[in-house]
């Protein structure tokens, strides 16, 4: 009987506890799938429109695409010419041990951006705002071919010599994890001899023109013709991939998009490079790729003003010429620069393409050329010349007088894959020779500082903190 009841009471102990328990089991429970819900909710939650952004990380703008198998036909034409075009002998990820990005100043005061900038240029030598101008294939910096990597004399070189960029061709790139160390170690080496980062350029066009293509997995894309009826948002999307690609290797600069149209049928250097053969068409689509590189993490570069579309010569292999009149170029070249220039363009590469109209001389040449671009379309960035070892120029001048003519003409960038030592020299003994003001080339050092400023780039020192 004892046993029984002993049973029996606790029995009536664990109802007790149960019918206690079992409502507070019940209340977590519903709590639980609440707060889950509303966290959720919480990260979900859409960025309020029109918020302002203080700094963007290019790598959180970029996407990795290790997924990407390679491309299973054979890479795009390699070129003479360095901004990738004709016959001839791609915000930098932090992933797979490439270099932390830099940022995207974009919230700087313009005060505090001239500031930095002027700090720098009043303690630069000339020689080192000279080099600054300079943006140099790794093999030309280097005097290697085929350079693949980087070394003491790479660093050597850099202190001696230091440019304002270097230029990837398709013979400086054989697989993934050499490119991203290859430019990595460029980067570091030029900021720890002198505080400023390097404009890192390729020409990734898409199509025939690519400098890494498959050898590193990148997406393969047809001529960017072949998508002109495809609208804005395709050329958009090709270019965000085209920039996140390559800014996963370091890459920081785009030698693209081609902003010419095509207008001439018998041309063949540009032809179905060009986003359309029809200039309102090619304007609405340019401007989106431009848009898309900056969503990529790239800085990118409107090619060749005045427009190289419409010529019938190779300036690779000599003089090009456009007989179209002023008000003809208005009406149809100017267009995708005025649309590209409005985009945010970073960069305008002037062509040598000679236009009689204007002056009778290659653009890139040309003063009244470049003064077309700054005061009629209004475009106050960084200008840069097509690679000045091109035949349009090298077969005409001397280097040393193509460097002199560049920078007279308002270039803040010039581009050679040869010939830098004598460039850099003739524009240094103009200075000194009161040929050129030494303000003249401070005009380009501070377009050119104040881009770098602004994506991260230059170590920032001010009045306040040096």
């Amino acid at each position: 009987m004892s046993s029984n009841k002993h049973r029996k009471r606790r029995k009536l102990n664990v109802k007790r506890v149960l019918s206690f328990l079992i409502p507070i089991i019940l209340v977590l429970a519903c709590a639980t799938v609440f707060f889950t819900f509303f966290i959720k909710s919480s990260r979900n939650k859409p960025e309020e429109p029109g918020k302002p952004v203080e700094y963007v990380s290019i790598k959180e703008s970029s996407e990795t695409r290790s997924d990407i198998p390679a491309p299973d036909i054979g890479e795009g034409t390699e070129v003479n010419g360095t901004d990738g075009s004709g016959p001839g002998p791609n915000e930098p990820g932090a992933e797979n041990g490439s270099e932390e990005p830099e940022e995207v100043q974009a919230a700087l005061p313009d005060e505090v951006i001239d500031e930095i900038v002027e700090n720098l240029i009043h303690e630069m030598s000339l020689h080192e705002k000279i080099c600054q101008m300079t943006v140099l294939t790794p093999d030309e910096l280097t005097k290697d071919t085929a350079c693949i990597g980087a070394n003491s004399q790479t660093e050597e070189k850099l202190k001696t010599t230091p440019v304002g960029g270097i230029c990837i061709m398709g013979n400086n790139v054989s697989e993934a994890d050499q490119i991203r160390n290859m430019i990595s170690d460029y980067q570091n080496y030029a900021k720890e001899n002198h505080g400023i980062g390097l404009f890192v350029c390729t020409d990734e066009e898409g199509g025939a023109v690519v400098r890494f293509g498959k050898k590193v997995g990148n997406t393969k894309f047809s001529p960017m013709y072949s998508y002109k009826d495809e609208g804005e948002q395709t050329a958009y999307d090709n270019a965000k991939t085209i920039g996140s690609e390559i800014s996963a290797f370091g890459v920081n600069l785009d030698l693209a998009p081609v902003a010419d149209v095509w207008t001439n049928p018998e041309n063949q250097i540009i032809g179905t490079r060009a986003y359309s053969n029809d200039p309102k068409q090619a304007a609405k689509l340019v401007a989106s790729a431009v848009k898309g590189f900056h969503d990529g993490g790239v800085m990118c570069t409107l090619k060749h003003f005045p427009g190289h579309g419409d010529t019938k010569e190779d300036s690779h292999l000599g003089a090009a010429y456009s007989y179209k009149t002023l008000d003809e170029l208005r009406e149809a070249e100017f267009l995708p620069f005025a649309a590209g220039i409005d985009a945010g363009a970073d960069m305008v590469m002037v062509s040598h393409v000679t236009v009689p109209a204007i002056e009778d001389v290659p653009s890139s040449l040309s003063p009244q050329v470049i003064s077309i671009l700054r005061d009629e379309l209004g475009f106050q960035g960084v200008i840069i010349t097509d690679s000045l070892a091109m035949q349009a120029v090298e077969g005409k001048y001397s280097f040393e007088d193509i460097g002199v003519r560049a920078v007279t003409a308002g270039n803040d960038l010039l581009l050679t894959q040869h010939g830098s030592d004598e460039m850099i020299a003739g524009v240094e003994n103009a200075v000194l020779s009161g040929v050129i003001p030494e303000e003249r080339i401070n005009e380009s050092l501070r377009r050119i500082l104040k881009l770098k400023v602004r994506y991260g780039l230059v170590e920032q020192t001010t009045d306040e903190n040096r």
